[in-house]
């Protein structure tokens, strides 16, 4: 698969109703989601547990799929997934051994992600222009 797209984190509004929200981008696990309920009045952030507050479909499909809750988000809170591909590298190549391109192909797509997911948490965090030498804290 190509990365074609740089989506990977998606918010909805709770309604008190709907329990089905559909992410659109690929996961390679169902660990490789970020589930979590925010208070819109306080601010409150609670991680969902997969299994304990949400199940996925989807996983491995490059369109994406759906996160199910267990209970519907209430008004008044949103839900936002995100993908976090966990910084590992599990490829084995073996020397004499057929080139799986598929399995690099798939490696790739993972960097691919973990560079995406990079992009995604530095551009919310604070940072000083290129030209300035920050010498304390």
């Amino acid at each position: 698969m190509t990365v074609t797209s740089t989506n990977q984190k998606i918010t909805f509004n709770g309604d008190g109703s709907t329990t089905v929200f559909a992410y659109n981008f690929k996961i390679f696990a169902q660990t490789d989601l970020l589930v979590i309920l925010r208070v819109t009045a306080t601010g409150t952030e609670t991680k969902q547990f997969i299994s304990t507050n949400y199940s996925v479909s989807g996983v491995g499909t490059a369109s994406g799929g759906n996160v199910t809750m267990g209970t519907a988000p209430a008004s008044g809170t949103t839900l936002t997934i995100l993908r976090v591909q966990p910084n590992l590298q599990g490829l084995d190549l073996v020397p004499n051994d057929p080139f799986p391109a598929g399995n690099l192909e798939a490696s790739l797509d993972k960097l691919t992600f973990m560079v995406q997911t990079h992009e995604e948490e530095i551009g919310r965090s604070i940072k000083a222009s290129k030209a300035n030498t920050i010498s304390t804290t």
